[in-house]
């Protein structure tokens, strides 16, 4: 009777204890099961947030890139006014250097009035070295000397008629009468040879008549 009772007694302890090994494992497939589950909800929340953030951050990449672009529209704008303002200046700084001031003019009583301008700068030159002054026709130096006078005398040089060219009294001075295409104003324009310049004129006299006619 004692053996049996025994045998019975771890009966029910190794049955007791399957029961809570059992429960034991029940538990932890319920919580690992638990967790799978959670952690597949938190993904798929964040994949569905995420496209959601992209997108909201594209837009508002796009609205900077737009204003970006209206920008220089703005810009080109103001570079514009500030252009016309810098031609404008250019413009009127041309228009006072090339202002005529009238000048007394020689005891020749052709001469009708005389003027000079600080706007009247060398012509340039291709001549290089020691500059000596050509009064050959078509020489390089009379050429030059035909581009200052026209530019004292205000006329094309194209159309230009030139009469008479001399010294002016020394070596680096000339002296040319011209006239307009038509004939209507004669001129007598002193110019001066500034070294590594070229021919500048300095003086101009507008004539009554054409003496070198």
């Amino acid at each position: 009777m004692s053996s049996r009772f025994n045998q019975r007694d771890q009966k029910r302890k190794l049955n007791k204890i399957y029961n809570i090994a059992i429960t034991i494992v029940s538990i932890l497939i319920v919580i690992v099961a638990a967790t799978i589950f959670l952690s597949d909800d938190d993904s798929t929340e964040k994949a569905t947030t995420e496209p959601k953030q992209t997108t909201e951050k594209q837009q508002k990449k796009a609205e900077k890139t737009e204003k970006k672009e209206d920008a220089p529209g703005v810009e080109e704008e103001k570079t514009a006014e500030e252009d016309s303002e810098a031609t404008d200046t250019t413009e009127e700084e041309k228009d006072k250097d090339a202002e005529l001031v009238e000048v007394e003019a020689s005891g020749d009583g052709n001469v009708e009035k005389a003027y000079t301008s600080e706007g009247w700068k060398p012509v340039g030159t291709e001549q290089s070295g020691e500059h000596t002054t050509s009064f050959e026709k078509d020489s390089v130096d009379w050429n030059e000397m035909r581009k200052a006078i026209a530019l004292g005398a205000g006329v094309d040089e194209g159309s230009m008629k030139l009469w008479w060219l001399q010294n002016g009294g020394s070596p680096s001075t000339a002296i040319g009468t011209v006239s307009d295409g038509n004939e209507s104003q004669t001129y007598r324009v002193h110019i001066e040879w500034v070294d590594g310049s070229g021919w500048r004129p300095v003086k101009v006299e507008e004539l009554k008549v054409n003496d070198k006619k």
